[in-house]
């Protein structure tokens, strides 16, 4: 009897893991980035200047929507809707 029931509430287990594995395949949505290295970068400045260039590093502010990226020695910082960071 308790083999019967452990052997059902397993097969039920893998049917939910099945479902939510489905479920999470059918999103266009990473759940888990673990990218932290980019090479290059595109961003726009508010008057309408596009820099792009070699990455030498970036950082991500947790508290807001800004993204620091230093290029060829210069600081830029962007709100995130500006940049696009790329990597190769």
């Amino acid at each position: 009897m308790k083999k019967t029931v452990i052997t059902v509430m397993s097969v039920i287990l893998a049917l939910v893991l099945v479902a939510g594995l489905v479920l999470l395949a059918g999103c266009n949505k990473q759940m888990v980035d673990l990218t932290y290295s980019y090479n290059r970068a595109i961003l726009s400045l508010p008057n309408g200047e596009v820099v792009e260039g070699k990455v030498s590093s970036w950082t991500d502010f947790e508290d807001g929507d800004q993204i620091q990226v230093k290029i060829d020695g210069k600081t830029y910082l962007v709100h995130s809707s500006n940049i696009v960071l790329i990597s190769d």
